[in-house]
């Protein structure tokens, strides 16, 4: 890893707001295509998910996203609960980051997206009993909508079309129908 890209895993962590912002939106670039470096931040990145700065854990569950398709020894199939446990965090906001960015795994090869299917798919059934369930549901959507765009995989749009199918709320069904169209 060179210099310049260690120095904007040190910024990511500044207490300066806009160098710490503008760090954070250059690794989510640099890590939107194949990278390197993974192992090099790989272990950080996982200490990272327990950080009590809840935006440093948001981050890490972000990069390690990004990352998973720069993994050719798959340890995101072993790390992936730790990555998960941040999408349950007890700051919304972090969990719905780390949500909404969980999809990029799925990219990573195809034992990635059947995990990534799974635990998307168990979770939009069971997380009724938890705040905001409407909104996880819909980033869940949303997020295997994404998915369904990078790869056209009819797997994963008859699996959401599926959750939605289920929804008893007219209401929601019809919004969630919407990201579908």
């Amino acid at each position: 890893m060179n210099e310049a890209i260690e120095h904007l895993f040190l910024d990511s962590k500044s207490a300066d707001k806009d160098v710490n912002y503008q760090a954070y939106q250059q690794i989510l670039i640099l890590t939107e295509e194949k990278v390197d470096w993974a192992y090099e931040v790989w272990e950080q990145l996982l200490e990272d998910l327990k950080h009590p700065n809840n935006h440093q854990r948001s981050r890490a569950a972000q990069y390690l996203a990004n990352l998973a398709k720069s993994d050719p020894e798959n340890r995101i199939l072993t790390d992936f609960p730790l990555l998960w446990q941040v999408t349950k965090d007890e700051k919304f906001v972090t969990a719905r980051h780390s949500l909404q960015a969980i999809w990029k795994v799925a990219l990573a090869g195809s034992a990635q997206k059947k995990m990534v299917l799974n635990y998307l798919t168990e979770r939009f059934r069971t997380c009724e009993d938890e705040k905001n369930f409407t909104l996880i549901r819909s980033d869940i959507l949303q997020g295997l909508r994404q998915l369904y765009d990078e790869t056209l995989d009819q797997e994963i749009k008859q699996t959401a079309l599926n959750l939605i199918e289920n929804v008893d709320d007219p209401k929601y069904k019809k919004k969630y129908t919407a990201i579908w169209k």
